[in-house]
């Protein structure tokens, strides 16, 4: 029956799959090496399209209507409602910052929602604990309105449902605890925890006043059931009937530009750690076809007395392979359609992400194309052996070196349809490009250095330890497992470090509010009448401290030189300073932590046409230069202003900058609030956490409408965000872990027939066990030690030049992650080479020495 199957097939092809059947050992860590990449590549582009896929299908649910218009510290003018109510239903909620505060004065800040309980949500359902209708959580009853809070609040505030706090002017009391919000992705990542409160109860606390940053959002859901193109047409018309709106604007096929490229980035990212646990993998492939040829080399050599050309040759050996991969590029791929599936219901959880779990043929296509050329690269040159050979060297299994150029060429051709995949398939070509460089810089150093290894081993003086000697010469001998080991240990390891150098400096710098190199506290919409009262309750608070002000206002770029900004071509790494409103100032002097890149400052008394600043990447990612025009919106208000001078601005002081600093003449008039930032010094960590925590008490007491954000909470909230993306880059980095054990197993492996002849050799000639397995154990130790050299070399200056040149932060090189790392790749090369050898250290001359 078997038989039956293949009759239709060319004889070659049938030859190969019959013997392939027949025999498949020494397949399983080929196997296994290349259903981990795959499935690593293809589920994790699986898993970035679901949660594409339900940003697209719950885009109603997440936005709260078909589209959105957002303003900040102002409502919509009767005019536009008006317009609004005419296509659809409308629902409005605000959001801002404030400050709850029990009666002792402790306060936290919290991130207020302010709805309307009969038009929210539009889509889906708030849950609640206990659950209760959300009129009636957020009622006013016994001279309190009701908040509906994060369970967060009431730990941070040691409070429970029933308790009464205050927030603003207004007391209100604790109704229930949020569960979850349907539109929380839309509203973005806040410092805060959540507090629910009708739009009446957010009025009544006197809160909202002239210059506070406020955003008032009106979802409208159009009548009937309105396609995409559609909504597009509505949001235009809009902006066609009010073109000085200055609104910024969702639709729901895009609830949250800023989530989505940020989920492509780290798409990408995992993406290359997962392609690079495939090409650690690949010295397993060239180890178990190595093996293979190994183990059919007579009956190679037999077809070949038979009269088979190496061609044909080749072709069956060639055509196993290539079966074998086809088997687990298939298992890989239903291995990784599986991941979104498993992940989903986690996410769902965890971080309320809407997944929609389905297939992904672009992914799978991309797993699949990736795993082909890793099993071309690695597997065409020990292929080649068995045509190039002639019969009598493979009776005599005979090491003799032969050319093999072609098939290097072969091998060559699919590495660079590798590198053109990972380069045109990347959304972002550069890191794609970037990664390739990278990849073939330490490739080549780890080739280079596997043989400089074996010259140096062959060139020094002959020790007169006998172990050493034997350990010497084992890395340099032919077919020596010493370039294979140095490849797949050096890859994996310098992506290791990498990782934890990068990981590292990330929380260095979120550290440095433990070392007073920052503001202790920002202070948001501290009134502008209360200025100078402010600023003598914080030197009274803290004296000798640095307290810096500014006037704040929030406003969006509108047009440049004339074309608006939607239809600019904005650089990647700018666009998030267009994305919405943004703080804008004026000052009379160059802002403190900048410097002046192009242009001149202007004077103090300037009294002439409105003048802006702006910062210079950003001026750069827009095409703008001094002497250029560009339209902002503040307050609804259009300013047409001309750019006197780009700034350079050092972001990582933490002290008060913008992107747009105008001449003072512009906003003297207008409502604003100021920022405020204190920056001091204390004798210990502890004593600086005890005064700011007495700080906070103190102006949530006498300044109850000043919002008080400690610096130190806000990056320790960033910093454990960055902790659950490194911990995904971790996971990924560990199927390279997994693959390159497996290559190193896979390298131990091929290599047993000559240790076995070695050892038994040496056992007639009286070594032990453990003298061989000491010998054995220096081989693999220098050879680890080499790979961990380099791959501490590659690593460092792959993270040093992610670390200095993109992020912009400090490098330093930690001693214990680097030994951790190192030493980790010792111990797993020892560990597994001499496993992997025990087996021959335990074989007995005698029937060894018969059969050679």
């Amino acid at each position: 029956m078997r038989a039956a199957r293949f009759t239709r097939l060319p004889f070659g092809l049938r030859f190969a799959l019959r013997d392939l059947l027949g025999d498949p050992r020494g397949f399983s860590i080929f196997i296994a090496c290349i259903v981990i990449g795959v499935a690593a590549i293809s589920g994790v582009s699986g898993l970035s399209h679901s949660l594409a896929e339900g940003l697209a299908r719950e885009g109603r649910t997440i936005l709260g209507g078909d589209a959105s218009f957002s303003l900040v510290a102002r409502e919509l003018t009767p005019q536009q409602r008006a317009f609004f109510e005419a296509r659809g239903r409308l629902s409005d909620i605000s959001l801002m910052r404030a400050m709850a505060r029990r009666d002792d004065g402790e306060a936290a800040m919290v991130e207020i929602k302010a709805v309307e309980p009969a038009t929210y949500p539009t889509f889906g359902a708030v849950a609640l604990e206990p659950q209760t209708p959300l009129s009636e959580a957020l009622a006013d009853r016994d001279g309190a309105a009701g908040v509906i809070v994060d369970p967060v609040l009431l730990a941070r505030l040691d409070a429970k449902l029933g308790d009464t706090l205050m927030i603003g002017a207004l007391h209100v009391q604790l109704r229930a605890k949020l569960i979850s919000e349907p539109d929380k992705l839309a509203g973005g990542v806040g410092f805060g925890p959540r507090v629910l409160m009708t739009r009446a109860a957010l009025n009544a606390s006197g809160l909202v006043t002239p210059g506070t940053v406020v955003r008032h959002v009106t979802r409208v859901t159009l009548n009937g059931n309105a396609s995409d193109d559609e909504v597009k047409a509505f949001t235009t018309a809009a902006d066609s009937a009010f073109p000085e709106a200055g609104w910024e604007k969702r639709t729901r096929d895009a609830v949250s530009p800023q989530f989505s490229r940020n989920l492509d980035r780290f798409t990408q990212l995992l993406t290359l750690v997962a392609l690079t646990a495939l090409v650690a993998g690949g010295a397993g492939v060239a180890n178990a076809v190595q093996g293979f040829v190994e183990r059919k080399r007579i009956q190679f050599a037999v077809l070949k007395a038979l009269g088979a050309t190496g061609s044909r040759v080749f072709a069956i050996a060639l055509a196993q392979v290539m079966a074998a991969a086809a088997f687990a590029i298939a298992l890989g791929l239903c291995v990784g359609a599986l991941i979104p599936w498993a992940a989903a219901e986690g996410l769902k959880e965890i971080a309320e992400l809407p997944v929609s779990a389905a297939l992904d043929a672009r992914g799978a296509l991309m797993g699949a194309l990736y795993g082909l050329l890793v099993t071309l690269i690695f597997a065409l040159v020990p292929l080649g052996r068995a045509h190039e050979v002639p019969v009598a060297a493979l009776l005599r299994d005979d090491a003799r070196s032969v050319k093999l150029t072609r098939y290097r060429a072969g091998a060559f051709a699919a590495a660079v349809a590798l590198a053109a995949l990972v380069m045109f398939s990347s959304p972002d070509m550069k890191l794609g490009a970037a990664y390739v460089g990278a990849a073939l810089v330490a490739f080549a150093a780890l080739r280079g250095a596997a043989w400089l290894t074996m010259r140096a081993a062959r060139a020094l003086p002959r020790p007169r330890d006998a172990r050493l000697r034997l350990a010497l010469a084992n890395i340099w001998r032919p077919r020596s497992l010493t370039p294979a080991l140095i490849v797949s240990i050096g890859l994996t390891q310098t992506l290791l470090i990498a990782l934890a150098l990068v990981e590292g400096a990330i929380h260095k710098e979120l550290a440095r509010s433990d070392a007073g190199e920052i503001p202790n506290f920002y202070f948001i919409d501290a009134p502008k009448a209360q200025t100078q009262a402010f600023d003598a309750f914080l030197a009274e608070q803290a004296p000798g401290a640095k307290i810096e002000h500014v006037p704040m206002m929030r406003g969006r770029m509108t047009e440049v030189k004339g074309v608006p900004v939607s239809q600019l071509t904005i650089a990647d790494d700018q666009k998030w300073a267009f994305e919405g409103d943004r703080g804008v100032t004026f000052s009379r002097e160059l802002p403190a932590n900048s410097t002046l890149a192009n242009g001149e400052w202007w004077p103090a008394d300037y009294s002439g046409p409105p003048l802006v600043s702006l910062e210079q990447k950003v001026a750069e990612g827009i095409g703008v230069a001094v002497g250029d025009d560009i339209k902002v919106n503040v307050l609804g208000r259009d300013i047409v202003a001309k750019v006197a001078n780009l700034r350079k601005v050092d972001w990582r002081s933490y002290a008060i900058n913008f992107i747009m600093v105008f001449s003072p003449n512009v906003f003297a008039s207008a409502p604003y609030n100021e920022l405020f930032t204190i920056a001091y010094g204390a004798p210990s960590v502890a004593a600086r956490d005890a005064l700011d925590a007495r700080l906070a008490r103190e102006t949530a007491k006498r300044f109850p409408m000043v919002v008080s954000v400690r610096v130190k909470e806000a990056l320790a909230a960033i910093d454990k965000i960055a902790g659950q993306l490194a911990l995904a880059a971790r996971a990924a980095a560990g199927l390279a872990i997994v693959t390159a054990i497996l290559a190193l197993a896979s390298a131990v492996a091929s290599g047993q027939r000559a240790r076995l002849h070695d050892a038994v050799v040496l056992k007639t000639l009286g070594a032990t066990r453990p003298w061989l397995a000491v010998a054995y154990g220096l081989e693999f130790g220098l050879v680890g030690l080499v790979a961990s050299l380099i791959a501490l070399a590659a690593g460092a200056v792959a993270a040093w030049a992610m670390v200095t040149l993109v992020m912009k932060i400090d490098f330093a090189l930690p001693a214990g992650a680097i030994a951790a790392t190192t030493l980790g790749a010792l111990a797993v090369t020892i560990g597994l080479g001499l496993g992997g050898t025990w087996r021959v250290l335990s074989r007995r001359p005698g029937p060894e020495l018969r059969e050679l």
